[in-house]
């Protein structure tokens, strides 16, 4: 930037970042280890697999639309187990309505008749050929990606717990319950972070494993939980120039753990817990964009916090804070009422 303009080239440009580097007054990036890159990798395939197996799902929809199966309407899922017993039973030849019917899941709340009516359409032989492709084509990419989940699973069995084992941790326990994949990649998410993240309001498993790629098992390249917010773009970037601010806003940021705490703050937005409470009070007080980024910078801070104190999750100190607004409350409403010449009686003392 200190050439004269129209004397800039890229070759300049690279040799003055070069002395800047040289001198230090360039920070470095945020990089984990190596072996969490590793994860990382792996975990950004499964995404692009995912993706693909879902464009195979919107094929699979299209064929039965054109052969006016309008059976999604009372299924919601038609890859689910009932889903794909009935394609299977189509692609295999069977037209009857009421026999596919009978392949419904207990949990299915439709009956067998309305499931019925949807089934009845026009079986043509081109439709079935892209269906039955559809499917092999998502079942290939299925087989992928419980690959990847045994190969990401493979890779953080070879870190190490960052403290002693406490009381409760999965390798503490004795549990009889069955080893499915998302419980197995939960266990081992927790003996590495040494914290149980999914006891947060809104993380998942999925999520928590997205972050540990992302960032690794411990934070301590962040000074703070403030650094850690800034980093993922959910902190205030104000523009001042001349000592006036000029622009207001969050900085736009290519984050994926950002994006993962999103969806985080979603779940828990639509749930009755502290955290959806937050969203709300906040949505009634700032509108619903400034509502979604205090809502993500608090969960963001929460991991932070726990992760680096190693402390579990204490839903009782947002019931704390749930009580403290509650009162705060009050008071306004009885200085509201006080200044229109009414008294708040509560319904104790009323009745």
């Amino acid at each position: 930037m200190k050439n004269v303009p129209g004397r800039r080239t890229d070759v300049s440009d690279c040799q003055w970042l070069q002395f800047l580097h040289s001198v230090g007054l360039l920070k470095a990036s945020y990089r984990p280890a190596q072996e969490v890159c590793a994860v990382r990798s792996l975990l950004r395939h499964r995404q692009s697999l995912v993706q693909m197996a879902a464009t195979h799902v919107n094929h699979m929809q299209k064929a039965l639309d054109q052969m006016n199966l309008q059976w999604h309407h009372v299924i919601s899922d038609i890859v689910g187990q009932t889903g794909l017993a009935i394609i299977d039973a189509i692609l295999a030849g069977e037209r009857d309505p009421h026999v596919l019917a009978k392949l419904r899941n207990e949990r299915i709340k439709a009956s067998e008749e309305v499931i019925a009516k949807s089934l009845v359409g026009d079986y043509r032989h081109e439709h079935l050929f892209t269906l039955r492709q559809s499917l092999a084509a998502y079942g290939s990419y299925q087989k992928l990606i419980d690959d990847c989940d045994w190969e990401i699973r493979q890779h953080l069995e070879d870190f190490q717990p960052p403290h002693p084992l406490a009381e409760g941790s999965p390798e503490k326990k004795a549990s009889h319950r069955p080893l499915s994949p998302d419980s197995m990649l939960k266990d081992e998410l927790w003996r590495v972070f040494g914290v149980d993240l999914t006891k947060i309001p809104g993380i998942r498993t999925g999520i928590a494993n997205t972050l540990f790629g992302e960032i690794g098992p411990n934070f301590s390249k962040f000074r703070s939980a403030s650094a850690f917010a800034s980093w993922t773009g959910l902190c205030p970037d104000n523009d001042i120039s001349g000592g006036k601010v000029l622009w207001v806003g969050t900085r736009k940021v290519n984050c994926r753990a950002a994006t993962a705490l999103a969806h985080g703050r979603t779940v828990a937005a639509s749930q009755q817990n502290a955290l959806g409470d937050f969203y709300r009070r906040m949505r009634a007080k700032l509108g619903a964009p400034e509502a979604i980024t205090a809502a993500t910078h608090k969960l963001a801070r929460i991991l932070c916090h726990l992760i680096s104190t190693r402390q579990e999750f204490d839903n009782s100190k947002f019931a704390a804070d749930q009580l403290r607004h509650q009162k705060r409350q009050e008071i306004k409403l009885r200085a509201k009422a006080k200044s229109l010449g009414f008294e708040l009686i509560p319904l104790e003392r009323a009745g």
